[in-house]
């Protein structure tokens, strides 16, 4: 009888491990925008359709504005699996590879709606599949506001941006338009953008409208020029290491979602960019149109030397082209 009475406790208490619930599970997703951004708001939808689907099993914990650091650091997070995810700008994978550099080549589309074109592309397919070189799953492309430029000054036309310290993100082909253009490109982190551009260590940014209204960048600025010059991509990854350890239906699931909001970023930003931009004209600061011919011949020159550099580019120049 005793040992009877044993066997049946031990049933009993495998039985109740079997139908334990299983345990949920935190991952974290790093993001270098504020909270007001659409990308972090994006990063919150994900996050409560993750819970949903999951009924609870995973939670997402979105780190907004550089909370886990700069993107160099939390690109060595994601490669040890000390993060889960990550929405990355195009810097620190084109300072290891420059043809992720090509999308910021200089006029290749007119507005959000070609850089959605171009964003689900054969080039964007292809260099999203090949982070698997940097040790991380890319799950796709999002993108923020075509960029603008925000001056302190009065600039009435380009002669007016050389010399000028204009704030950027430290890779090669953005830096090197800035160069040709004669100005002093100058890299910064951009939590740190509004007191360096409040108190003069910067004259002016590279930046969308979004930004530019949601982080109050007009207070100090004496023009705003309106030229659409270079989209603006962002990349949309995973760690290599914790993505092999999710289970396949976890997989399945988590891509899914972040795949149809990563989309929803980027067909939302043909609206975003009009919308701010009409916020901004109620402002004082003016506001001066710019195309292609106002930057003279350091587009063409920056071309000249991109597509020798990162051959790449004329494939994509080639997709642009077509109807």
């Amino acid at each position: 009888m005793t040992r009877l009475k044993t066997l049946l406790a031990a049933a009993a208490l495998a039985g109740g491990l079997t139908a334990a619930p299983a345990m949920a599970e935190d991952l974290r997703i790093g993001l270098i925008t504020p909270p007001p951004h659409q990308w972090s708001k994006s990063a919150e939808v994900i996050a409560k359709r993750i819970d949903e689907e999951s009924k609870g099993r995973i939670k997402l914990l979105v780190f907004p504005s550089g909370q886990l650091g700069n993107e160099a650091q939390m690109l060595q997070q994601l490669q040890t699996g000390a993060l889960d995810f990550a929405f990355m700008t195009l810097g620190e994978f084109a300072n290891r590879d420059p043809s992720y550099g090509i999308f910021l080549a200089p006029y290749l589309v007119d507005d959000a709606a070609g850089a959605q074109k171009l964003l689900k592309g054969e080039v964007a397919h292809k260099l999203t599949d090949d982070v698997k070189k940097f040790g991380l799953k890319g799950l796709g492309w999002g993108m923020a506001g075509m960029r603008q430029i925000v001056m302190a000054g009065d600039v009435t036309d380009v002669g007016g941006l050389k010399g000028k310290k204009i704030r950027t993100i430290p890779f090669a082909q953005e830096l090197d338009f800035w160069t040709k253009l004669g100005a002093a490109p100058t890299p910064m982190p951009l939590p740190a953008l509004y007191d360096a551009f409040a108190n003069g260590q910067v004259d002016g940014m590279q930046i969308d409208f979004e930004g530019t209204w949601n982080s109050k960048y007009y207070d100090h600025a004496g023009t705003i020029i309106h030229s659409n010059h270079m989209m603006f991509p962002m990349l949309a990854v995973a760690s290599g290491r914790k993505w092999q350890a999710m289970a396949p239906e976890d997989q399945a699931m988590v891509e899914k979602i972040m795949t149809e909001e990563i989309n929803n970023i980027v067909s939302a930003y043909g609206r975003i960019d009009q919308e701010y931009l009409d916020k901004l004209k109620g402002t004082d600061v003016p506001i001066r149109d710019a195309d292609r011919a106002y930057f003279g011949p350091a587009i063409d020159a920056w071309y000249e030397e991109w597509r020798s550099k990162t051959p790449l580019l004329v494939e994509l120049e080639a997709e642009a082209a077509k109807d």
